[in-house]
């Protein structure tokens, strides 16, 4: 893929391995790295949720802003247990945000966004991308480890000791443009790129498909960072 230069000239694009989970942020993330002029390429997880939700919604986010290809990749990390996203745990409901982020809470999977993070290194590697984008945030979150600067920050120097890339000097980066912003400003962030917010699944225990049960800590985070943001949530809730 092209595109041409201030100068006229016409130049290879860059590259870019974007993680997009089907939620609200990582399509805004998705949406950043296509404005930035980055040629992408999507990856996905099926890590033994619960629901397949986010994984049509992932397809449906990809499809919609466009990507050089996406890889739904088969990842179970339902043996390892105790997230009550892929366990017998039920989903906490009805918390302020005081109380999500008092502890780590049960949703956290364990060394989840490690491992996502490990297999878009290999596909950048293959791919020949140079940039890593992922959609966490450290503002309005549920208080997970891996949602941190610190986190990223770690990573990225562990990819470039650990790939023949960064070895042989082609430095990689990996971007978390969403981490100092609140859900109210990455959605009107991602309105003015034109993501389609109705695509998208935020909830961690819907009670069908085509509901979000409006109750889960990323309902409420969701539901805040629209009123919040003067817009309306084009998703269906239960409630």
């Amino acid at each position: 893929m092209y595109y041409g230069n201030d100068a006229g000239i016409i130049e290879p694009m860059r590259r870019a391995v974007v993680l997009v989970s089907g939620g609200l942020d990582s399509a805004t993330t998705l949406a950043m790295a296509r404005g930035d002029g980055f040629a992408c390429h999507a990856l996905s997880f099926r890590y033994g949720q619960r629901h397949a939700a986010e994984i049509d919604a992932a397809r449906r986010v990809v499809e919609h802003l466009g990507v050089v290809e996406h890889r739904i990749i088969d990842i179970d990390l339902r043996p390892f247990g105790h997230s009550a996203l892929t366990d017998a745990i039920d989903v906490p409901k009805d918390r302020s945000e005081d109380e999500m982020s008092a502890e780590i809470p049960v949703t956290y999977v364990p060394a989840r966004n490690t491992i996502f993070l490990a297999n878009a290194l290999a596909l950048a590697e293959v791919c020949g991308a140079a940039d890593i984008f992922l959609g966490v945030n450290a503002v309005d979150y549920s208080g997970y480890p891996d949602c941190r600067p610190a986190f990223v920050e770690a990573f990225e120097r562990l990819a470039n000791l650990a790939t023949k890339a960064g070895v042989e000097g082609r430095r990689l980066t990996v971007h978390a443009p969403l981490i100092d912003l609140t859900k109210a400003e990455i959605i009107i962030k991602g309105t003015q790129l034109g993501v389609d917010y109705a695509l998208t699944h935020s909830c961690y225990d819907p009670p069908t498909d085509a509901l979000a049960c409006g109750r889960c800590d990323s309902c409420r985070l969701r539901r805040a960072g629209f009123e919040q943001a003067g817009l309306t949530d084009p998703i269906r809730y239960a409630d």
